[in-house]
């Protein structure tokens, strides 16, 4: 390790005294990659030689780009977003070719909504150098970075996530490599290469920003263990492979959204919100609602408000559900077939024929959590429906629900009394509890609510998580503190003055 640290100082040193004869630097950072790669165990060769170059490059790189000023750094994060939101149509119409899955007009919105809002989230906030001080407990507060991330992307969100990772890892002085999930190279390549030319549009160094191409598991798992930090967007496999990898890691937990419908609000309105959050990009968000708990005397009422909507196909029919049932889900687990597809395909693949408008799919459950397999995650637009008597059962039947699937992400309520949504946020086991807003758009943050704009949301220990909050960039650099002895603070004079109240 010593060996490796002093040969990054040194391509550090010359990079910065000798940057302008390239023919030099080039030499010697081929013969240092050259070396690193020959004296690789022999049995990690296979799937470490990209990973390795990728690495060592990101290294360099990130070494050098840890000397920019802020100023700069913030431009160069506020062209990614902007890129996005000025491509969208594009890199949109890219997605859907290369994952055929979601929906073109909602992944344009979805590029748009979070580039401008991530980018208005980051923005004037220091993130280099001092970044506060707490003068009351002489603390100075020094933001530096962590190296190179791993950001790993899933097929759901080819555009978005990556572009949400190399923000946050930018805006710290890091430098990021994107590991895409096999339908999403191009994208993630295209992107990438966008992304530098925004880099060294603004003098930053070359492999800041870079993508592993042509990647399978092996690799994916040889570059957690060679990055500094991991950020892990998809499935529960790949995320608990991160966090065994050895090194630190952010991932996210399944969703599997419950919908808490009170009995004090405009049914019209809120089936418009969860119809919104529901079927946006075909349900691909892990945070999209997937239950609806309705009262049981306005259950009809509720229904009906949905229909109204004129997005929605519902049924109570046993026979019909069921063969929804067995096509949305194989052997217990989630049919990938389905994933993604519209409304109208995914009823077609049940035998079912429904209009081709229809953007969401609504099915009354057998009952909650264990009861119905309908009640666990479904990445299609096809979502289950409950009534509930007293207020208490439907915290019940959310919290079976969540144990199914789910636990530890999130949950929904439409109500407009206090004390309802403060018993769910106090008695359910999730990260956030989304109030009077459709919960795909929101959960992830957005200008109208609190939360962190991010695409990867934490799950806490429920779900296996490091984190229970959106991430944000600031989990993405590290901070030394500076501690100065508090003027005018005395310790305590005596033990009774510390243990006695």
């Amino acid at each position: 390790m010593l060996l490796v640290d002093n040969a990054y100082l040194f391509m550090h040193s010359i990079l910065q005294i000798v940057n302008k004869y390239n023919e030099i630097l080039k030499y010697y950072y081929s013969f240092f990659i050259k070396t690193m790669i020959t004296i690789a165990p022999e049995n990690s060769k296979k799937h470490a030689l990209q990973t390795t170059e990728l690495v060592l490059k990101a290294s360099v790189a990130q070494r050098v780009f840890e000397t920019f000023p802020q100023q700069t750094i913030d431009n160069i994060v506020r062209d990614i977003g902007k890129y996005v939101y000025d491509n969208a149509e594009l890199l949109s119409q890219m997605a859907i070719e290369d994952t055929g899955i979601g929906d073109l007009q909602d992944k344009i919105q979805k590029c748009r909504s979070k580039s401008a809002v991530i980018w208005n989230n980051l923005k004037g906030k220091k993130s280099r150098g001092i970044i506060g001080e707490d003068s009351e407990k002489g603390l100075v507060f020094v933001a530096k970075p962590m190296g190179v991330i791993g950001a790993i992307t899933p097929v759901t969100n080819p555009v978005v996530t990556p572009m949400c990772n190399a923000m946050f890892a930018l805006k710290c002085g890091n430098a990021v490599i994107i590991a895409p999930h096999p339908k999403g190279q191009r994208c993630a390549e295209y992107l990438g290469g966008a992304f530098m030319d925004i880099v060294q549009k603004h003098g930053g160094p070359e492999n800041l920003v870079q993508v592993v191409k042509n990647g399978s598991v092996e690799t994916t798992q040889a570059l957690m263990q060679a990055v500094d930090v991991i950020v892990a967007t998809g499935g529960g496999a790949m995320v608990k492979s991160a966090y065994s990898s050895g090194k630190p890691a952010f991932g996210v937990g399944p969703g599997n959204v419950p919908v808490i419908i009170d009995r004090d609000v405009d049914l019209d309105a809120v089936a418009a919100k969860i119809v919104t959050g529901a079927s946006f990009d075909n349900s691909l968000i892990c945070s999209h609602e997937q239950c609806v708990l309705a009262p049981e005397e306005s259950y009809d009422e509720a229904v009906a408000a949905f229909i109204n909507t004129g997005k929605v196909w519902y049924s109570a029919d046993e026979a019909v559900v069921e063969a929804f049932r067995n096509t949305v889900f194989h052997d217990g687990k989630l049919n990938p077939a389905v994933i993604g597809l519209a409304a109208w395909k995914v009823a077609a693949a049940a035998g079912i024929g429904i209009p081709e408008t229809t953007r969401l799919i609504l099915l009354k459950a057998k009952g909650a959590g264990a009861a119905d397999i309908l009640c666990k995650e479904k990445l299609c637009p096809v979502v289950s429906m409950l009534p509930y008597g007293s207020f208490e059962e439907a915290l019940a039947m959310a919290q079976a629900n969540l144990e199914a699937e789910g636990k530890g992400h999130s949950a929904v309520i439409h109500s407009n009394n206090e004390d309802h949504i403060q018993a769910a946020g106090l008695a359910l086991t999730v990260s956030r509890l989304v109030v009077n807003q459709p919960s795909s758009t929101s959960a992830g943050g957005s200008f109208l609510n609190g939360f962190s704009p991010t695409t990867t949301l934490g799950c806490g220990s429920w779900g296996g998580n490091s984190i229970s909050e959106n991430l944000n960039y600031t989990h993405l650099m590290n901070v030394s503190e500076i501690g100065k002895v508090i003027e005018n603070k005395r310790a305590p004079a005596s033990p009774a003055e510390i243990w006695d109240s």
